[in-house]
């Protein structure tokens, strides 16, 4: 991931944040209320802040997002097939677009023809600027984004397994072993999907694994490592994981390592915003539904 350019580097660059621990839990709290405002049926806005009314954001909580709600229902009941469970994760994260997923089902992974075809008829993929999704390598031989998630998957996720379950739960081991094979510059669709599969089977990958930080998190989560004086990203999200009792004790759940890695890329998001480095234009720019 060191050597991937990344455009989000200089997000923050001259923006002064005194707190930005404080900051980063007055975002979550401010977003969670706006979505329980949102599912209760209140209207929009749901909430005075001009930021959170015009830009994207996801949720608090993986799982309340509807990408993640995707991949959960496309792989669900696929606790039992280890490698196939593998195979749809890897396959959902290559994608990483829920209407692509609510479109198949995890059976087409093994007609791949089929499924080829089915993705040509649209466009399948996640916006690339946002989720960039490089070619892959496998025993020398190099693979795009369409063959790696058509066919590589499905022949090599018996090797996959056995990569995985070496690693012992680690996130981060998963990803390093995995990638020094696939040879990705920026391996953040290596590492979601493992940690999605904390979800399904945290025998194998275990939800309190670190994980690595992805390009999006890098900005926020220097300013919490600098201003906390801690080592490295995961004494950083150690320390924002104790914070939580002190912040915001009446969360719905815990904050685990993804969640604050996964958390200061959106808080990377909102501070850009302020700092007039991301402008509200494009898919940036939230136009609720009816409205």
């Amino acid at each position: 991931m060191n050597k991937f350019k990344n455009p989000y580097a200089t997000a923050l660059d001259g923006l002064t944040l005194n707190d930005p621990v404080s900051a980063f839990f007055d975002f979550c709290r401010e977003r969670e209320k706006i979505r329980l405002a949102r599912e209760g049926g209140a209207p929009f806005p749901w909430t005075d802040d001009p930021i959170f009314q015009q830009g994207r954001f996801l949720n608090i909580f993986r799982e309340d997002d509807r990408g993640s709600k995707a991949i959960i229902s496309f792989s669900k009941d696929l606790e039992k097939d280890l490698p196939m469970l593998i195979h749809s994760l890897f396959f959902a994260r290559w994608c990483n677009r829920a209407e692509t997923l609510d479109e198949l089902s995890s059976d087409m992974l093994l007609q791949p023809e089929k499924l080829l075809q089915k993705l040509k008829s649209f466009e399948p993929w996640c916006n690339l600027n946002a989720y960039p999704v490089e070619s892959i390598h496998w025993e020398g031989i190099q693979y795009s984004q369409l063959d790696a998630s058509t066919t590589l998957f499905g022949n090599i996720k018996e090797s996959l397994v056995k990569i995985i379950i070496e690693a012992k739960g680690d996130v981060i081991k998963a990803t390093n072993a995995i990638n020094t094979l696939f040879k990705m510059q920026n391996d953040f669709p290596i590492f979601m999907a493992i940690i999605d599969l904390a979800w399904f089977r945290p025998d194998i990958i275990h939800p309190t694994s670190h994980v690595p930080t992805g390009i999006g998190a890098v900005a926020y989560l220097d300013r919490l490592q600098k201003y906390l004086g801690l080592e490295d990203h995961q004494e950083t999200c150690n320390k924002m994981i104790e914070l939580q009792k002190e912040y915001w004790p009446d969360a719905k759940r815990a904050f685990q390592p993804i969640d604050i890695e996964y958390l200061s890329c959106e808080c990377r998001k909102y501070y850009s915003y302020v700092n007039g480095t991301k402008l509200f234009e494009g898919k940036n720019f939230f136009q609720p539904v009816g409205i």
